[in-house]
């Protein structure tokens, strides 16, 4: 009995859902702040098990590619309108676009869509996700990998600012997406990496050139 508790301590401490925290790195997860208008969010995305997925989105942070963008969606259970999603990142902006990824599957990195999940938005089959995300505020099981479902890419969890994503989520909406864009985004004045080195590509970034012709 002994031998099976702890077991069982091991297995908790090593899922993928062991505890994080907003202030302090932790082993094979790396921390980014985003700071919204409705408040700050941290972010840990787990490397280890989403590798690719965390590569792509720390590349669009190490760009500043997520500077100025918004969170634009914010869809509720229509039951339990306390829970839901809310959606951010490039859209359809052309001039912040990098690549579109392979597809990490939850079956792949066992990562669940629980509460305050980060996992990549998608319009097109898996494979086309690039610079769009969204986050989760409850479980959301519908999103995981089924045999018959691909689901959607998770790979990090929030671990500061819960109250400003369920703020964002309680925006008003309506207009496209079944009446779930919002009326009024939320601004994302930046976003960056609390732990190692950035790393951007070099890429060019055409909206900084727009911006400074107009100013």
């Amino acid at each position: 009995m002994r031998r099976l508790i702890l077991s069982l301590a091991a297995l908790l401490l090593t899922t993928p859902a062991a505890a994080q925290r907003a202030d302090k790195a932790t082993p094979g997860w790396v921390r980014v702040r985003m700071e919204t208008a409705d408040g700050p969010i941290v972010l840990a995305l787990d490397q280890r098990h989403a590798p690719v997925t965390t590569a792509n989105f720390l590349k669009y942070v190490d760009d500043g590619r997520f500077d100025g963008v918004s969170f634009y969606r914010t869809a509720r259970n229509r039951k339990a309108p306390q829970y839901g999603f809310i959606q951010s990142g490039i859209r359809t902006d052309a001039r912040r676009f990098l690549d579109m990824i392979p597809h990490e599957s939850t079956r792949k990195t066992g990562i669940r869509h629980l509460d305050m999940t980060i996992s990549m938005a998608r319009k097109g089959p898996p494979g086309s996700a690039n610079g769009n995300f969204f986050i989760t505020v409850g479980a959301q099981p519908s999103m995981d990998w089924t045999p018959a479902n691909p689901g959607y890419a998770a790979f990090g969890r929030v671990v500061g600012g819960q109250a400003t994503v369920k703020r964002i989520l309680a925006e008003r909406t309506g207009g496209g997406m079944n009446g779930t864009l919002m009326l009024k985004p939320v601004r994302v004045e930046r976003a960056v990496r609390l732990d190692g080195v950035a790393r951007p590509t070099g890429r060019p970034r055409p909206w900084l050139i727009e911006r400074r012709r107009d100013g």
